[in-house]
């Protein structure tokens, strides 16, 4: 049976992920409170994010900039798009 979680993204309870994914007490935070539904669709964004603005990841600063605007996407608040990102028409 998959494990049941309020989801601090969209406030309603959705299947939580199968373990943390970072050590520490920020990955429990995920573990805790972000569904597998929130979790997938940052991984798609971030690495949007990552391509358009071209991050480097053995940067500090660029890796620091994919925290905030995480912690920004699961709390609700604005994050940063992609520049020049228009989603495809349905």
């Amino acid at each position: 049976m998959a494990r049941m979680i309020t989801c601090r993204k969209y406030q309603q309870q959705l299947e939580g992920l199968d373990r943390p994914p970072y050590p520490g007490a920020k990955g429990q935070d995920i573990f805790d409170n972000i569904s597998k539904k929130a979790w997938d669709e940052w991984q798609k964004h971030q690495t949007m994010l990552i391509n358009e603005r071209r991050l480097n990841m053995m940067n500090g600063e660029d890796r620091k900039f994919l925290q905030t605007e995480m912690d920004k996407f699961f709390s609700g608040q604005d994050y940063a798009q992609a520049e020049g990102y228009v989603p495809p028409s349905e």
